[in-house]
């Protein structure tokens, strides 16, 4: 028989479990009687036991032996688990993580093996009512290698997960490019049904042809989506290994990881969570005696909490470690030619944390092995604005620091702002836009080869996409860039409207101020720009 397929399966079902006992074994190390825990952990031992015996993967059959025989016996002694005992049962389960990833050595095991990576399998679930047996699981899992039954286990109802269909990330993107082709076709016909007299049934038609087509568009939108907890959930451990290594104690709660963005969204906010916590553990949270000196707990915090906001999802990362010493960044600022001395002296908290992000300024006095991996706070931010978000940095010094990413929940559909630029129609992402001003063009100034424009008594750099002006009113958008606003000069603003966006064609690919097209009902391109590749 090919037990390929059910091997595959195995794969899928155990990286589930691994990740459920890596969760119930940070709350044991929080709650060291919690009889829960020990209980999910065994039964999920239970469970990749009896599977990995059936398709003769022998080591993790063993490992997973070991792992219950550890939860059994804590369980019998009906008492608290000493720190040394938690220890073991995460090496035992780093062992048993191994020789899954060797046995199968498939991606889903890799990533339990390895909290920080994550992969980009999706999967589409319906939910079912009920649980059902496995006989095989649960017959393996009572008896020993001898087969002998096993005294003192109790039979284990294990249910069984809701029905899941597995499908690979290219055919899945396939069929979003194929429905953003539907919509665009739709809007074609639409667009050519306005020129021509067309009979009642035919306008009926097209009316529920738009019902439906939206409909596909809400769906195809949802299956876009992925939870927040899929890349957060490997966080907490991760800051536990690194916390050890170090020698300290730190604690990772997270807050509303329910919340949905689109996947190519999530994939690449994984990388700068990491870095994030890895800063958090090396350089903001305290040693405990450090931490007792400062009449703080000895257990470190680190907080990830989501929440939706409009069109976005606000991400803060915070801590209450020793914060940012702002002195020590002007100073480092000054020595890099980053600030001139003598404004420096002037500039607000907030400017002076803002310079955290520029390229080469880092306030550690020796790369470290933990957070020193060249990926540094200007990677972060890097990253963050190429999906079309911000990132902000607070801190008190002595007291903690918060991290703020704003993201896009979708970037298949996003609202935008409609400008002709030489001719040709362009979009800049709503969400980037502070205003849209028109000025006597006499107001913008050049000097040095710079323009620019006093908006608010406040000079904002000028940048000319639409044709030269003279004597007539400019028309200006105000954008956000990193830390400044900065003046778009269009010929004119259409319009704002919603579109569903493309990727560029590869001949464009290298033009980085273009973050996608969408077809207006014409079938002519208009471009999505991004705003941080303008200067």
């Amino acid at each position: 028989m090919d037990l390929a397929k059910y091997r595959a399966l195995f794969a899928e079902e155990a990286s589930e479990h691994l990740s459920e006992i890596s969760r119930s074994l940070l709350e044991l190390e929080k709650q060291p009687d919690s009889r829960e825990a020990i209980d999910v952990i065994l039964r999920l031992a239970h469970s990749i036991k009896g599977m990995a015996g059936t398709l003769d993967y022998d080591d993790v059959a063993g490992r997973a032996h070991a792992v219950e025989d550890q939860m059994q016996a804590l369980r019998k002694a009906n008492r608290a688990a000493t720190a040394a005992e938690i220890t073991g049962f995460f090496e035992s389960l780093v062992g048993l993580e191994r020789a899954m990833a060797a046995a199968s050595g498939d991606e889903e095991s890799r990533l339990a093996a390895d909290p920080s990576a994550r992969g980009s399998e999706f999967s589409m679930q319906r939910s079912v009512s009920g649980t059902e047996r496995c006989p095989t699981a649960v017959a393996l899992a009572r008896t020993d290698e001898s087969g002998q039954e096993r005294p003192g286990l109790p039979e284990l109802e294990l249910p069984t997960p809701p029905p899941t269909v597995r499908v690979d990330t290219a055919v899945l993107d396939r069929f979003l490019t194929t429905v953003g082709e539907v919509i665009l076709s739709a809007n074609l016909l639409r667009s050519a049904a306005v020129d021509v007299p067309v009979s009642p049934s035919f306008a009926a038609g097209l009316d529920r042809m738009d019902h439906v087509i939206g409909e596909l568009q809400r769906r195809a939108l949802d299956l876009r989506t992925a939870h927040l907890l899929r890349i957060v959930e490997p966080l907490p451990r991760l800051a536990r290994e690194l916390a050890q290594q170090l020698g300290k104690r730190v604690e990772v709660e997270i807050q509303h990881g329910d919340v949905e963005l689109d996947r190519s969204i999530l994939d690449r906010l994984s990388e700068p969570l990491v870095h994030l916590i890895r800063n958090a553990v090396d350089h903001g949270i305290e040693s405990p005696e450090e931490r007792r000196q400062r009449g703080k707990d000895e257990v470190g915090r680190i907080a990830i909490e989501a929440s939706r906001e409009k069109d976005s999802i606000r991400l803060e990362v915070r801590d209450d470690g020793a914060g940012v010493d702002l002195e020590a960044v002007r100073r480092r600022a000054i020595e890099a030619g980053m600030l001139i001395p003598d404004l420096a002296e002037d500039l607000p908290p907030a400017e002076i944390a803002a310079l955290v992000f520029r390229p080469g300024l880092s306030t550690a006095d020796a790369i470290s092995t933990i957070s020193g991996r060249g990926v540094g706070m200007d990677a972060v931010r890097a990253t963050i604005e190429g999906l079309g978000g911000s990132v902000e940095l607070a801190t008190d010094h002595g007291k903690g620091t918060t991290t703020i990413l704003t993201v896009p929940m979708t970037a298949a559909v996003q609202r935008v702002l409609l400008a002709d630029v030489w001719g040709e129609t362009v979009g800049i992402p709503v969400g980037r836009v502070h205003s849209v001003v028109e000025v006597p063009g006499e107001r913008i100034e050049n000097a040095g080869g710079e323009s620019f424009v006093i908006v608010d008594e406040v000079p904002v750099p000028v940048l000319r996409l639409g044709r030269a002006t003279s004597g007539e009113s400019a028309t200006l958008v105000l954008v956000a860039v990193r830390d400044e606003c900065v003046a778009l000069h269009v010929e004119r603003v259409v319009g704002h409207h919603q579109i569903y966006v493309k990727g560029v064609p590869e001949l464009l690919a290298g033009v980085r101020a273009l973050a996608g097209l969408t077809l207006q009902g014409d079938g002519r391109p208009v471009f999505l720009l991004d705003p941080n590749q303008l200067t």
